[in-house]
């Protein structure tokens, strides 16, 4: 049974967990198959944009239960502790491999995203949700920690506090409080159509002018060290000035037409 699908068309690629039965669940095949397909676009230089969803009646609605199961007997030490993908585990790059996707990732949420599924949809760079979906950092419901890669950017989403108490309890919350807390970005009662909407939006900007913004935004994130961060703006933007894509959007600008990227 196939578990991801991928299709490219003007320039978004479109990937959509095909679970739907099972409500996404991540089961041993549907994270080799997440990761897979984040992989195969980390060198695709046609793509602009990903827009990453689910099919069915949910997102994802995390860790298959029955894999506990197949994990029972194995040493944990040895299952997560090696780095076999860069920094991470392969569990771990189910999140972590769409940041490592060069193009702005967009998630469209409906129905659950629960445990990994949160932290699947947390590697994107912007998550739309239904106004009825619901959230949870739920490892705690099984005796666990968020493992798969969520630790790494929920401390930048959520304050200390909000962000304890959502682990400590496992609570479920509803979009609009996922909202507001800044765990989502915005509401749609059509999250995935907001989606293409977005993706065909940026397929207008300047190709490299998108990926240098999203290495720039993560450089960042990632340092409190405010020269560095000034001289990797500068860095990026010498890159960017006078070259062909951004000569195209001024050309363009000026014409008053879209503009035509090679």
């Amino acid at each position: 049974m196939d578990r991801v699908s991928i299709e490219i068309e003007n320039h978004i690629a479109r990937v959509t967990l095909t679970r739907g039965d099972k409500m996404n669940a991540l089961d041993s095949e549907m994270i080799e198959a997440i990761v897979s397909a984040g992989e195969s676009l980390l060198d695709n230089t046609d793509i602009r944009a990903v827009v990453l969803s689910g099919e069915g009646p949910g997102f994802c609605a995390g860790l298959d239960v029955s894999s506990f199961t197949k994990f029972a007997g194995a040493d944990p030490v040895e299952l997560l502790v090696p780095r076999t993908h860069g920094d991470s585990n392969l569990f771990q790059q189910v999140a972590m491999v769409w940041t490592q996707v060069p193009v702005p990732v967009i998630a469209a949420l409906h129905g659950v995203a629960f445990g990994g599924g949160l932290q699947l949809a947390l590697g994107a760079d912007i998550r739309i949700a239904h106004p009825e979906t619901r959230l949870s950092v739920m490892e705690m419901k099984w005796g666990i920690v968020p493992d798969m890669g969520g630790m790494t950017i929920l401390p930048r989403l959520l304050r200390s506090d909000v962000l304890r108490k959502l682990v400590y309890t496992a609570e479920q919350i509803g979009a609009e409080t996922a909202l507001e807390m800044g765990l989502v970005t915005e509401l749609s009662d059509d999250p995935l159509a907001a989606a293409m909407e977005l993706a065909e939006g940026l397929t207008l900007k300047s190709p490299s002018g998108l990926r240098a913004a999203k290495r720039l935004i993560a450089f960042a994130e990632g340092t409190s060290d405010v020269a560095a961060v000034l001289a990797e703006e500068s860095r990026e933007q010498s890159l960017l000035m006078g070259k062909p894509d951004q000569v195209e959007v001024i050309m363009a600008n000026m014409q008053k037409r879209p503009p035509k990227f090679g």
